[in-house]
C-alpha cells in the first residue's frame, strides 16, 4: 500500500494535536494509519498527546459532554412519552370505570369489578398487512400479472389464492379488479 503524504494537512494536524485529538481520531479523519500519524508527528516535531497547551480547549471532553447531553435528552424524551402514555391509560381506565359505575348502581356495587374481557383477535375477514408490488405485463403472447415473490408468504394468499385459479377481471378507469371466478365453488 502506498503511503499517503500528510504534508498538505500539516496545519490541520497541528491544530488537532493542540486540541488534544488522539492519533486514532486524526488517522480516521485523514484515512491513514495510526502509525503514519505517529511518524508524521515525530518528523514535524509536533506536541505529544498529553502536551496540549493550557490555553487550548480539550475537545475530547467537550465531545463526551455533548454525547452525554444527547443521551440525557433522549432519556428525558422517553420518560415524557411513557408518562403521557400512562396518563392516557389512567384516563381511559377512569372513563371506563365511571361508565361501569353508572350502570351498576344496584346494591353490591362495591364488590370487585368483573375481569375485563379480552378482545378477540382476527376473524373471518382478514386484510393483508401490507400491499405488495406487481407488474402488469403487455407481452407479445398476451397479458400477465407478475406479483412480488413476498406474496407467497402472506397467509391470506396461501389460504385462498395459492395454485392455479380461474379469475374474472374487471377493467375500470382507475383500477383493475381480479376476483375468483365462479364464486366459492373452487375454494375447496
Amino acid at each position: 500500500m502506498t503511503r499517503k503524504s500528510l504534508r498538505p494537512n500539516l496545519n490541520q494536524i497541528r491544530t488537532w494535536v493542540r486540541q488534544g485529538r488522539t492519533d486514532a481520531w486524526i488517522a480516521h479523519q485523514l484515512e491513514v494509519t495510526v502509525q503514519q500519524i505517529g511518524a508524521f508527528k515525530r518528523e514535524q516535531e509536533l506536541a505529544a498527546d498529553g502536551e496540549a497547551p493550557a490555553d487550548e480547549v480539550d475537545l475530547r471532553a467537550s465531545d463526551d459532554e455533548a454525547i452525554a447531553a444527547e443521551l440525557e435528552a433522549e432519556a428525558a424524551r422517553r420518560a415524557e412519552e411513557e408518562a403521557e402514555a400512562a396518563r392516557k391509560a389512567e384516563e381511559e381506565a377512569a372513563a371506563k370505570e365511571a361508565a361501569g359505575e353508572s350502570e351498576d348502581d344496584a346494591p353490591g356495587a362495591d364488590a370487585a369489578p368483573a375481569p375485563k374481557r379480552r378482545a378477540r383477535r382476527g376473524g373471518r375477514r382478514r386484510k393483508s398487512q401490507q400491499p405488495f408490488e406487481g407488474t402488469f405485463d403487455h407481452g407479445d403472447e398476451g397479458y400477465g400479472l407478475w406479483l412480488d415473490p413476498g406474496v407467497e408468504d402472506d397467509p391470506i394468499y396461501a389460504e385462498h389464492w395459492a395454485g392455479h385459479r380461474s379469475v374474472e377481471v374487471t377493467v375500470e378507469e382507475d383500477q383493475i379488479v381480479i376476483r375468483r371466478a365462479g364464486g366459492d365453488a373452487d375454494a375447496s
